[in-house]
């Protein structure tokens, strides 16, 4: 072929190129990095040096296995509030240089903060010739500063929106150096060493870019921002479009708009950019059939805004948004009218593979879908706020969320004396709300975590500004415990107060709410972080670990449990643990349903949290996964939009009492449940049907406190110790209740041949050296164990985080196949009717036994100290056979009946021939529990981190 025939083929394959110019160039792929551990790079100029080393982004330094193992002497991000491991000689193996196992929180297997430099060769196409180019960087951690070649374009430090930078029009086609400098040391912005948004004990504090990387060109004239108002009363919306600059030129906005997962389209609308003018509001009729937005029908809509000068399209952009007005009626929120109750947890960054937030939609719709599964329809974004793809997974999935902004200013900084950190986060809420604002999810926000200073004043201004300046959404100045002040112009709170269970001093009972916390506030008042009860730790989860960050916290425990020779107990004691766990949600969320002015609560959390000492507060675990004890459909059966509800002042009873129970209905379905059959059951062990009875049909309309009737069953037909399951029934929803019955007269038993005593005294000895029966009770007078208080409820958070605050205790192992317990029915694990025989009761400690030793009754201790507890054992000793039992029966009356019950049930046992026992110990052990001694208990060591 002809030299000229190449010419023209070339020719025409170079005008197709160039005709078929990329919009935008996707910056994923390798790059080249130099870490600046010493913060000299800004200084030696490195951005005119060629870097060696390769790494792939998206993605953090961790996740390629870069920059240094953790030590002891490792400067973490996050308060280490417990520095016990440090100090303490048990956790000696642990602190060893190629064994470290910190307790605090997951560990990474590399660390770095601090400043790194990514540089990539990039290649500019000649259609992009005497254009601006736009920069976005998705979630970079944290701060970044950018050159193209050695042109300086600028720096930002946003933890919450994309980094988008301008690049003006001096860049020839061709080949080009882009630099950016990734700083994730606290330098002189400090937002809090625990703030969710940057600490090791949720993200790590990771250094990379984890989302989209897009350089674009630019227009002279471009859209900077679309604010979308919808206005559902007028069936219309209203438009800003705002530009990067005022123009002299003659622009026009070209609006499409179409439903997104549903089908509507509006006919295309075209507006007058007037001249000299950067805004343009238009107002856009939507018609009479739109779709509106909640969490039963979340309808969402695409806006498409091209803007044009003649015919020539200068740029596109999209936003997402649906027609939901989130109002405030007096105590209650509102969607499109309509009375909600906020059922939520407190997402936290607890991401274990990763540790940093997903940037992609399914991975959040995944986590949506769970909390939907689970009656969930709120999520709080604890002290960070997530990207843009968790905002889209929630519009889809109908889930009104709580923003905050990336800070935390309590620990290292605080607010409203002039720190950067003031500045800044004015700065940020206005980058968050104008970047994701038009997410019809995006219904609340909150400074942040219950911050420290001057913070009044200052939350006042911030809630006062952006209550001016975005009137799509409510405000509160900040997520707050009890002790912190209210923001008295918050549009509502969060705060602690209601919550809690009274057990300690109280017996169960579902007659409670928490109407005296809330009823001095005239606004909406939403529980903050409800529950925090912890399970055991579930070490089958340590194999899911198989990214940057391992659970050397669970391996440590696990370790620990080993050698206190319980490793074979580990399952046992999650599900044993997690009943209670759940239990204790189950009475909560109750409990917030039939307080009328509440409204709504905020779990922390719906799954664990991996810091923090290690708070295993889910049930489920940090990966969204179920546990095994409590299932999606039985957590939703007392957590829903439509829930039943029983008023009943204990749940044990004698069976000379009648039991009465009212019911009620909350119901936040979006519409009046009209003339729905309603019904009681009471279902025996062996789920039969044993009384039952219908409620009169009727109209339950939207809200708390509808009352169906009352239940009243005499309960003189059960002639022996019992559980039952009372069950009412609301249409399709069911809710239910375990109750226990004890016969009020119990027969006699002949225990002469048993020994029954308070004291190991020479009579108790001689009846064992002569092969004969003792019952040792021992309440009052334990003395190893008497440092462990046991509550009914579990650990609360951990007993790390609050240096070994009680309850020490996450619920009781019993051995409920024993025969000691065949006239006292009773699960596995301590449900309500325990209560009366473990709340407060002393507890042994069987440390000194031989390994392999198993009490009846077994408290599990905190993970931390993985003590060997018991409340009721039996062994061999000498040659009798000896019961020992710490739970006070000393002084049983008829206001005690399950106490009366499990003491008859304890006698009958031991004069019957199942009583013997398969391990022989000595005497010598067994007195060792109540010999007044000094003796060794959990230590602090010191009173601040290390």
């Amino acid at each position: 072929m002809s030299t000229k025939f190449w010419c023209i083929l070339f020719s025409i394959f170079a005008f197709f190129q160039c005709d078929n110019q990329p919009e935008k160039l996707n910056l994923e792929g390798h790059w080249s990095y130099k870490l600046d551990p010493n913060n000299i790079g800004l200084i030696e100029h490195w951005q005119t040096l060629k870097f060696e080393d390769s790494i792939k982004l998206p993605a953090s330094l961790r996740d390629k296995g870069i920059g240094y193992n953790p030590t002891l002497k490792t400067e973490w991000t996050g308060s280490i509030y417990d520095s016990t491991w440090y100090f303490n000689p048990a956790m000696k193996k642990y602190r060893k240089k190629d064994s470290l196992k910190f307790p605090f929180w997951l560990t990474p297997n590399k660390r770095y903060v601090g400043a790194v430099w990514y540089q990539k060769e990039i290649l500019i196409p000649e259609n992009w010739t005497n254009k601006s180019l736009a920069l976005s960087l998705e979630r970079p951690h944290w701060q970044t500063q950018v050159w193209i070649d050695t042109i300086y374009v600028g720096k930002q430090n946003s933890l919450s929106v994309p980094h988008n930078f301008t690049i003006q029009k001096r860049i020839k086609p061709g080949k080009h150096l882009l630099t950016i400098r990734l700083d994730n040391a606290i330098r002189d912005l400090d937002v809090g060493i625990n703030s969710h948004s940057i600490s090791d004990h949720t993200q790590g504090n990771w250094n990379g870019i984890i989302g989209n990387m897009i350089l674009s060109p630019k227009y002279e004239y471009s859209i900077n921002q679309i604010k979308i108002t919808p206005n559902i009363s007028n069936k219309s919306i209203e438009a800003k479009i705002i530009l990067n600059k005022k123009q002299n030129a003659t622009l026009h906005a070209e609006i499409k708009i179409n439903g997104l997962n549903h089908e509507h389209i509006l006919n295309t609308s075209t507006f007058k950019f007037d001249n000299a003018s950067s805004e343009l509001i238009a107002t856009i009729p939507m018609g009479n059939h739109f779709k509106t937005w909640n969490e039963f029908t979340p309808n969402i809509y695409e806006i498409v805004i091209s803007l044009k000068k003649n015919e020539s399209i200068l740029d596109t952009k999209k936003e997402v948004f649906g027609m939901r007005e989130f109002k405030i009626e007096g105590k209650h929120f509102k969607i499109n009218n309509s009375p909600i109750s906020l059922r939520g947890t407190t997402e936290c960054s607890v991401f274990p593979l990763t540790g940093y937030p997903p940037t992609d939609e399914a991975s959040w719709a995944r986590i949506f879908r769970i909390c939907k599964s689970f009656g969930l329809n709120h999520m709080r974004f604890h002290s960070y706020c997530p990207p843009g793809s968790a905002f889209l997974a929630a519009d889809k999935a109908g889930i009104y969320l709580q923003i905050e902004g990336p800070s935390w200013a309590k620990y290292s900084v605080d607010l409203g004396n002039g720190k950067p950190i003031d500045n800044y986060l004015m700065e940020e809420t206005k980058r968050i709300i104008d970047t994701y604002g038009n997410h019809p999810s995006f219904c609340m926000m909150a400074y942040g975590n219950e911050p420290s200073g001057d913070y009044v004043p200052y939350l006042e201004n911030w809630v006062s500004h952006f209550k001016a300046y975005d009137p799509q959404r409510v405000f509160t100045g900040a997520s707050t415990g009890r002790s912190w002040s209210i923001i008295e112009n918050s549009d509502f709170i969060v705060r602690s107060p209601p919550r809690g269970l009274e057990w300690k001093d109280t017996q169960p009972e579902s007659m409670f709410d928490y109407r005296n916390k809330t009823e001095n506030q005239d606004r909406p008042y939403v529980t903050f972080e409800m529950g925090q009860w912890c399970a055991y730790p579930n070490f089958d989860e340590i194999k899911k670990y198989t990214g940057a960050l391992k659970a050397k916290n669970f391996e440590l425990f696990q370790e620990d449990l080993k050698d206190h020779h319980m490793a074979d107990q580990a399952h046992d004691f999650l599900m044993a643990s997690g009943k209670l766990q759940a239990s204790c949600y189950k009475q909560e969320i109750e409990a917030t349903l039939r307080t009328p002015n509440l409204a709504g609560f905020q779990l922390l959390s719906l799954n664990d949290f991996s810091g923090q000492g290690t708070a295993l507060v889910g049930v489920l675990d940090a990966f969204w996964d179920e546990k095994g004890y409590i299932s999606a459909d039985e957590f939703k059966s007392f957590c829903n939009d439509v829930v039943p509800l029983i008023r009943l002042p204990k749940y044990t009873f004698y069976n000379n009492e009648t039991l009465t129970a009212q019911v009620e209905v909350a119901n936040f379905s979006g519409y009046h449940l009209e003339n729905t059959h309603s019904k009681w059951e009471l279902v025996n062990d062996q789920n039969d049907v044993v009384q039952s009875g219908n409620f009169k049909n009727k109209s339950i309309p939207l809200g708390k406190g509808n009352t169906l009737g009352a239940i009243n069953i005499p309960l003189n037909f059960i002639s022996k110790a019992s559980k039952f399951t009372l069950k009412v029934s609301i249409g399709n929803y069911t809710n239910s209740w375990n109750i226990w019955v004890y016969p009020k007269t119990l027969y006699h038993i002949d225990t002469s041949n048993v020994h029954i005593t308070k004291t190991l005294d020479s009579k108790t000895k001689q009846v064992l050296n002569q092969g004969g029966n003792v019952l040792l009770l021992t309440a009052g007078k334990v003395e190893n164990g008497k440092d462990i208080v046991q509550y009914q409820t579990p650990v609360f958070w951990n007993t790390s985080w609050f240096k070994m605050r009680p309850p020490h205790t996450t619920g009781i192992l019993i051995k409920n196949e024993h025969p000691i317990f065949n006239d006292f029915p009773t699960d596995y694990y301590a449900d309500l009717q325990w209560w009366e025989i473990g709340n407060r009761q002393q507890i042994m400690n069987l440390e000194n036994f031989p390994a392999s030793f198993r009490p009846i009754i077994q408290p599990i201790d905190t993970w931390f100290l993985n003590r060997r507890l018991a409340m009721l054992f039996e062994a061999k000793v000498n040659n009798g056979k000896l019961m020992v039992c710490s739970i006070n029966l000393d002084a049983i009356d008829d206001t005690k009946p399950v106490s009366k019950q499990l003491y008859h049930s304890i006698l009958k046992y031991l004069t019957s021939d199942n009583f013997n026992p398969n391990d022989a110990i000595s005497l010598d052990i067994v007195s060792e529990l109540f010999e007044q001694k000094e003796r060794k208990v959990w230590n602090s060591y010191v009173s601040e981190n290390p």
